[in-house]
């Protein structure tokens, strides 16, 4: 078994992350390989190192002052696909880049996945954050993951109802505890999408809600879509130096939705978007709330190092020099401006690492 390699000390954190932020670690391993990413881990654990397991960097905010620890970096790659009695099993190491791995299920008619194209990071994040995007979650797809647990020093296959998969969170998310190895997909084989449940992607797609399309068609669509928010990486385009939503929608009580809907009429401002949920709750729109709080797409001005991006108010993004600590305070201007106009506090998206928006 080949051994993790490791960087001189001080090693940016910045070019691990989609935002192109964050200050140094103390000590980068590249694990490229399962056995490496543990061996690497009970090393760290083992020294009473602090250890921070980096994938994609897509749903990361790093501090100016970096990680005084070792960062264990995910560079595993892979995957396998069983077939049988109409479906497949698709099996992918935790390193494999997302939207490669679900290009290539599209390639081989591999249903599912689709409509999570374009989304930047790697395959064993989706099931720490129930990664979603256009009408499916991966909580819908997901069988089992292959964990390391740091506690005990022992893999396991956990299935995924044990992962306590919600609206962008799970049981992995906020914890250090167990990484993910590996994890495994449930697929159609007939070369159809999924049912298209999100409005704005049928209409592209010119289908009715609920219809099934091809593959190929869904993923284009998808990824125009994308595009046209700055949600799809391009390291010329300064809209997609972000970490994607940096908020989420709030999920909140009808009478929270009702007065919400009280302010924005109030203020003769254009209803703000709303779904109800299956247990009683009200989905808000993030993006529309921070819109009719008066935080326009550019704020704070184009001199700023970092700012609301041009194509969609819930991505804050970095344009060149900016710092973690800038970002930060956009991010609390944008919050405590929602919270003022409609009441509704919003939570960050990404995890914080060595910084906080409180």
């Amino acid at each position: 078994m080949s051994s993790p390699t490791a960087s001189p000390p001080a090693t940016p954190l910045a070019a691990l992350t989609s935002l192109r932020l964050g200050g140094p670690a103390r000590r980068l391993v590249r694990a490229g390989s399962a056995e490496e990413i543990v061996a690497a881990l009970r090393e760290a654990d083992a020294a009473g190192e602090r250890v921070l397991v980096v994938g994609g960097g897509s749903n990361l905010v790093v501090g100016d002052d970096g990680f005084d620890g070792t960062v264990v970096h995910l560079e595993s790659r892979g995957h396998t696909v069983e077939r049988h009695d109409g479906e497949a099993l698709l099996c992918v190491e935790a390193g494999h880049d997302w939207d490669e791995l679900v290009a290539a299920t599209v390639d081989e008619g591999l249903g599912g996945l689709e409509c999570l194209s374009g989304i930047p990071g790697c395959a064993g994040a989706t099931p720490v954050q129930n990664v979603g995007a256009y009408g499916v979650e991966i909580s819908e797809l997901l069988v089992d993951v292959t964990l390391f647990d740091r506690a005990t020093g022992e893999v396991a296959t956990v299935p995924a109802s044990d992962l306590g998969l919600g609206y962008r969170t799970s049981r992995l998310k906020h914890s250090h505890r167990e990484v993910v190895l590996a994890a495994r997909f449930r697929l159609t084989t007939d070369g159809l999408s999924a049912p298209v449940r999100y409005a704005e992607l049928a209409h592209v797609l010119g289908v009715e809600p609920d219809t099934r399309a091809p593959l190929a068609d869904v993923r284009e669509a998808v990824l125009g879509l994308r595009r046209g928010k700055g949600m799809v990486l391009d390291e010329a385009d300064h809209d997609t130096w972000s970490a994607g939503s940096f908020f989420t929608n709030p999920v909140v009580a009808p009478a929270v939705a009702d007065e919400v809907a009280r302010r924005a009429a109030a203020a003769d401002q254009r209803p703000v978007t709303a779904w109800p949920t299956a247990d009683g709750h009200v989905k808000l729109s993030a993006a529309a709330l921070i819109e009719r709080a008066g935080v326009p797409r550019g704020h704070p001005g184009p001199d700023a190092p970092v700012r609301v991006s041009t194509r969609h108010t819930l991505a804050l993004t970095n344009r060149g020099g900016g710092t973690t600590t800038q970002l930060l305070a956009l991010a609390r201007d944008v919050r405590d401006r929602v919270e003022e106009a409609f009441g509704v506090r919003l939570v960050p998206e990404p995890v914080l690492v060595g910084c906080t928006l409180d």
